[in-house]
């Protein structure tokens, strides 16, 4: 019968301790030099530009996005109204031309004339000029009112339609435009209401 030999733990050479400990070391020191690298480089403030910056290419791409607010539109549908009123009605810039050619038509008459020259440098220049004031202001309101209805079509195409009504405004300009451009070329030319003839203001 053999004898029963006791089993011990085989404690590890020292040699293979050396080659753990030595291992461990190689592995923390190429860690720490990979640390390093990074914060040399800036490889990870790069991370966090690259990551801010795709944010901000985002909140670009959201705002692009968007539909475009529509305002120049809506202003000029305004502002056309109001030019075609202005058209219609007259403004204090053609009372300033009329009196001034009144005055003009004033001094030439001054030494004399007759009643059909006086008639024309008097009144029919005065009557003329306010005819030409309000017509610019109604070919205003045209073409303003004409580019807030055209105003989508350029651009950035919006989402939504254009309101109702910046439509109605517009189109409101638009009518009052043309209707001021009729009177203005009817007045300027005689053709509605014709200056009074030396005959009948002799008479």
């Amino acid at each position: 019968m053999n004898p029963t030999t006791s089993k011990t733990p085989i404690a590890p050479t020292a040699e293979g301790d050396h080659g753990e400990k030595a291992a461990d070391r190689l592995d923390k020191a190429a860690i720490e030099a990979e640390g390093e690298r990074a914060v040399s480089d800036g490889s990870g403030l790069d991370a966090d530009a690259d990551r801010d910056s795709d944010l901000d290419h985002d909140l670009e791409d959201d705002d692009s996005d968007r539909a475009p607010s529509g305002l120049a539109a809506a202003a000029a549908a305004v502002v056309a109204t109001g030019l075609g009123i202005v058209g219609l009605t007259g403004a204090w810039t053609g009372r300033v031309v009329a009196e001034r050619e009144t005055l003009l038509g004033q001094m030439k008459t001054a030494s004399g004339g007759s009643v059909a020259r006086q008639i024309s440098e008097i009144y029919g220049d005065a009557w003329h000029s306010t005819a030409l004031v309000n017509g610019i202001f109604a070919l205003l309101a045209l073409l303003v009112g004409v580019f807030a209805l055209v105003r989508p079509a350029f651009g950035a195409p919006a989402k939504d339609p254009q309101p109702g009504w910046v439509r109605a405004v517009a189109t409101a300009g638009i009518a009052l435009g043309v209707l001021g451009v009729l009177i203005s070329v009817g007045m300027y030319f005689d053709l509605i209401v014709a200056l009074p003839a030396a005959s009948a203001a002799a008479g």
